[in-house]
């Protein structure tokens, strides 16, 4: 086992998981206490437009019926309205409501407020060093969960 490359796996994902954890306790200070780290990946697929539940399964990488009932609780919450589907009869095309668009901005700025404290531990020019890294080796292409 190489110590290096195992302590900046460990690191990555300590920062990860504070990260997470960042961006919920400051949901809940903004009173959205009831969204968890999924729903923000499902209301991600659904904010880029034409998203059915069969859409946030393969976004999610979960089963029909977990991504039917994870939209089941959205809606019951106010963040998400379905809308019939005109390419499909069968199907329903999903919205974030006001209230949904008002939780993703409180997410936005609940992470912001999370870096904004790992800036203020780095020099200027390491936080532009680790901004960069993690750019140059982040995924390419829409935000996933971690799971898949």
């Amino acid at each position: 086992m190489d110590e290096e490359n195992w302590t900046t796996a460990a690191a990555v994902l300590g920062l990860a998981g504070r990260l997470i954890d960042g961006v919920q306790a400051g949901m809940s200070a903004r009173g959205f206490s009831d969204v968890r780290p999924a729903h923000g990946f499902a209301f991600a697929r659904i904010s880029a437009g034409a998203a059915t539940n069969a859409d946030i399964a393969e976004h999610l990488g979960i089963t029909k019926q977990a991504a039917s009932q994870l939209v089941e609780q959205l809606v019951g919450r106010g963040y998400v309205v379905r809308h019939p589907d005109p390419r499909d009869a069968r199907a329903r095309l999903l919205e974030l409501t006001d209230r949904g668009r008002a939780c993703t901005a409180a997410a936005e700025e609940a992470a912001a407020e999370v870096v904004e404290g790992w800036r203020a531990r780095l020099p200027a020019e390491g936080f532009r060093a680790l901004r960069a890294a993690l750019v140059a080796l982040g995924p390419p292409g829409p935000l996933r969960i971690s799971w898949r």
